[in-house]
């Protein structure tokens, strides 16, 4: 099957990692803004003086803390009260939608229900479900291999984000490697339609740069395919007796691509389209010899489109909201794509051949449905709806019977998940007039609150990335807070996905330092809404990646707004994270934050630890010592100026985590000291 931003339901109910700018579904709202208008000058953030560099902290991963560090900074246990709720919530989880196997009759799926996410399969639908993979490291299936019981494998070890590639027998057995390697990244990009080669990317020639590389999977060999510098990934395979072909895309920063395609007898490399213009574009084969692209070059949001003699005709209806994904089937048959409305996830169809709209089947009513995996034969294939007020859902469409069938059900143990609050759509005015899409929970004993009794806290929580989009949508992690009595509200400030391409790009570089008032702006709108008989409620920042940042800004630049803030693996110095961060991230977060020389001073004035002499409201801090995103020295160096300043804050390292919390005894440990800590400072 060949995919292009396909909608994918995240199964992680706690602390997201896939923030600082990651691929994955970025639910699109439902109507239109024109854009970022410019702040009034006296209304910016005011640069400080440019300090005199510092020598800061060096390196990434666990290596750079030392042991007493790591001991000294261990999470403390929880209260088992505490502990336990957190444990209950933790059981509502759902397995991911799965990929079928060739014929149909087994669906093989990733599931958190030990505590670390293993692959499953089950026998049937509503089977009982047969675990293939055990133990620590984070286990996902990648695909099927066509013409075999084999699946492909990733596996990670400790959030380090360099996971290994592997072969597994769908029956079971132990795993066969094809490639696994310590500080290298080996990622799946795809199968061949005829299984005989697994096709992959790595950066282990230089951690800069991803070559190409296919795995023979009778003859247990890897063949080298391309090794130009750069950030390449394989999207696509077009074999036939005369040639085999793939399409390739090169990434050259956050959201801009370059097309090309490659021949492998011959090793040459045609540019199709994006060179040199810095334009997202994502991309698969069709029918024929069809290309088909995805990208907002032409208008504002995305659109699907063919390429032809070099141009561009599109494909999908011109709409204000965003095509979200795509997906070819293996005969190329059927183009499914996902339109993000009013950011509600709705799936849609077009004949590969013809491009006219086709038959799909009656779905659930469902906040989202995101496409799965499709059957070599094209005739069964996987579809995950969140219905909202329960976790993922998982069915087959069988496209010869025309019939539809739950495969699988989520977990809600002890829990009766329809009484969770709702997301509801709502936005709040930037100084500057534009409104501000976020999406509020609230638990329903704060719509009667008495003056005697006083306004509900709130909790403002900022995405990651920072091109990814807060969502609507089943979540057990914002019911945790709604449970805990918090107002729990999420804006999708100028910079995030899903608004078009002049809202995203608003805050690229230095123009950041134009709309960061957006998060101030959220906590002086929460005070006005949610305020009772004339009193404002308390109002908490949260958040995870550039989330963190986020919250690290409105605890500095704009001290005052908020009350009380937690930052989870946050950025506290935009210029010490460029110059530790990951090689490969580097090079991709520099045209989102700016250039560390050329930008120096705007990375300076938006760091908040230029501005870490305002800060006066508690502060906690969480992060994974293996993180290979944001370095742990981010936190430190954060937390231990505060030290020196005599500010309060809480500092906790996770020594077997990365960007973000995996193994469920952390999920347990951060989330419930992150509630502790707002009812502590907010009640």
């Amino acid at each position: 099957m060949a995919l292009a931003r396909l909608a994918a339901p995240t199964l992680a109910l706690l602390l997201t990692t896939t923030a600082c700018a990651s691929k994955t579904t970025q639910p699109r709202r439902g109507f239109y803004f024109p854009g970022s208008y410019p702040v009034r000058a006296n209304e910016r953030p005011p640069a400080p003086p440019v300090p005199a560099p510092t020598p800061g902290y060096k390196g990434l991963g666990v290596e750079s803390l030392a042991p007493e560090v790591l001991a000294k900074y261990a999470p403390k246990p929880l209260p088992a009260d505490v502990s336990r709720r957190i444990q209950s919530m933790l059981d509502v989880r759902a397995p991911s939608p799965g990929a079928l196997s060739p014929d149909g009759k087994r669906l093989f799926f990733t599931w958190t229900v030990t505590g670390t996410s293993q692959i499953f399969r089950l026998d049937g639908p509503m089977r009982f479900p047969v675990q293939l993979t055990g133990g620590e490291d984070a286990t996902t299936i990648a695909g099927t291999v066509p013409g075999s019981s084999l699946l492909v494998v990733q596996r990670d070890r400790n959030g380090e984000e360099n996971p290994g590639l592997y072969l597994l027998d769908g029956s079971g057995g132990p795993l066969r490697v094809i490639q696994q390697k310590p500080k290298v990244q080996t990622l799946f990009d795809r199968v061949s339609d005829d299984g005989k080669y697994v096709y992959f990317r790595a950066n282990d020639v230089a951690p800069e740069s991803y070559g190409l590389y296919r795995y023979d999977v009778a003859g247990q060999k890897i063949e080298p395919l391309f090794s130009e510098p750069g950030i390449w990934s394989t999207l696509d395979v077009k074999a036939s007796e005369k040639a085999t072909k793939l399409l390739v895309s090169k990434s050259v920063g956050s959201n801009m691509t370059e097309l090309y395609e490659l021949d492998l007898a011959t090793k040459k490399l045609t540019p199709l389209v994006g060179q040199n213009e810095r334009e997202d574009y994502r991309a698969a084969y069709g029918a024929g010899d069809d290309v088909l692209v995805l990208t907002p070059k032409l208008g504002e949001f995305r659109r699907l489109y063919k390429l032809a003699g070099g141009k561009l005709e599109p494909i999908s209806p011109e709409l204000k909201y965003d095509v979200a994904g795509f997906s070819v089937d293996p005969k190329r048959k059927r183009i499914l794509y996902t339109v993000n409305e009013a950011g509600y996830t709705r799936l849609y169809g077009l004949d590969a051949k013809t491009k006219k709209p086709i038959g799909l089947p009656k779905l659930p009513s469902a906040d989202h449905t995101s496409i799965g995996d499709t059957t070599p034969s094209g005739r069964f294939t996987t579809l995950a709806i969140d219905p909202g007020v329960s976790p993922w859902q998982s069915y087959v469409y069988d496209w010869d019977s025309e019939k539809l069938e739950k495969w699988h059900t989520p977990a809600t143990p002890e829990i009766d998940t329809s009484k969770f609050a709702r997301a509801t759509l709502e936005s709040y005015p930037a100084r500057d007039g534009t409104p501000i899409p976020m999406f509020v929970r609230k638990p329903a004993a704060c719509e009667k609150r008495t003056p005697e009794q006083g306004p509900c806290p709130v909790v403002v929580s900022f995405h990651g990335g920072p091109e990814s989009q807060t969502q609507p949508g089943f979540s057990a992690r914002a019911q945790m807070f709604v449970d805990a009595g918090f107002i729990y509200a999420e804006p999708n400030v100028r910079g995030s996905d899903g608004y078009g391409k002049t809202w995203l790009h608003a805050d690229d570089g230095a123009k950041r330092l134009a709309v960061l008032t957006d998060i101030e702006d959220a906590a002086r709108y929460a005070r006005t809404k949610w305020a009772v008989g004339g009193k404002a409620p308390k109002v908490g920042v949260y958040g995870g990646s550039y989330g963190g940042y986020s919250t690290l800004a409105a605890m500095t630049l704009f001290a005052g707004a908020y009350d009380a803030g937690v930052s989870v693996v946050g950025i506290s110095s935009l210029l010490t994270f460029l110059e530790n961060t990951a090689p490969y991230r580097r090079i991709l977060r520099i045209s989102e934050y700016g250039d560390p020389v050329k930008d120096r001073e705007a990375l300076l004035a938006l760091s908040p630890t230029s501005h870490i002499d305002k800060l006066r409201a508690p502060l906690m801090l969480l992060q994974g010592a293996t993180d290979p995103r944001v370095p742990a020295g981010e936190a430190l160096q954060f937390h231990e100026a505060l030290q020196k300043k005599g500010i309060p804050s809480e500092l906790m390292i996770f020594a077997d985590e990365g960007h973000g919390f995996r193994k469920r005894p952390n999920q347990v440990l951060a989330m419930g000291h992150t509630i502790r800590f707002f009812e502590t400072h907010l009640k």
